[in-house]
């Protein structure tokens, strides 16, 4: 037995990563709202798309988000296993900032909004119940975002501290630092039971 788990860590240490994540598909039966959505919300283009595929990127990826129609599906009722949230990098608070206020003028506005400690995170719903995280990093580097989650304020706390978007909106605008207005307040403890969506 223990040459076999010998054997499995070395074929394991071999193992190549990939490069970069690609693309992930969604499967809805509310192609039209959804595609719409996805253009709208990453402010995305269509590669290519016909009355039940669409292939949509942001960036210089031929295809980053794929839309697949299938009639009839079920909705989410959230007890279902699968995946729970996918989340999207800003290069800065100002960024994620002026695109919350962007989506909120169009009425499409946060289900949660939480500084991580190692982000600051905003949480969306696609018209199929999709949770989307749209985040900045409160770090200048992975190590220092990495060492945070060692510290005693991330094992007390590793869910976040809930905060206004429009408050921290306004104190942006008002000149405040971006590192401070990243810094993750203290708190008490919390519980995966505070987590909101």
């Amino acid at each position: 037995m223990q040459m076999l788990d010998e054997r499995r860590s070395e074929i394991a240490a071999k193992i190549v990563p990939p490069s970069k994540l690609a693309h992930f598909v969604l499967r809805t039966s509310r192609f039209t709202e959804m595609v719409d959505w996805y253009k709208l919300v990453m402010h995305a283009t269509a590669a290519y798309e016909n009355p039940g595929l669409s292939f949509l990127s942001y960036d210089e990826e031929h295809h980053r988000i794929a839309i697949v129609a299938v009639p009839d599906l079920h909705d989410q009722d959230g007890s279902d296993v699968g995946l729970h949230h996918i989340a999207f990098t800003y290069d800065s608070l100002h960024d994620l900032l002026e695109n919350y206020q962007r989506l909120k003028d169009l009425g499409i506005a946060p289900a949660w909004a939480i500084n991580h400690g190692p982000t600051t995170s905003l949480y969306y719903r696609d018209p199929d119940g999709n949770h989307l995280e749209f985040q900045v990093e409160n770090f200048e580097t992975v190590e220092e975002s990495t060492k945070f989650f060692f510290t005693e304020e991330f094992n007390v706390n590793p869910i976040g501290v809930e905060f206004d978007p429009d408050m921290l909106r306004q104190r942006m605008l008002a000149g405040e630092d971006e590192t401070e207005l990243k810094r993750r307040p203290a708190s008490g403890p919390v519980g995966l039971d505070a987590v909101k969506i």
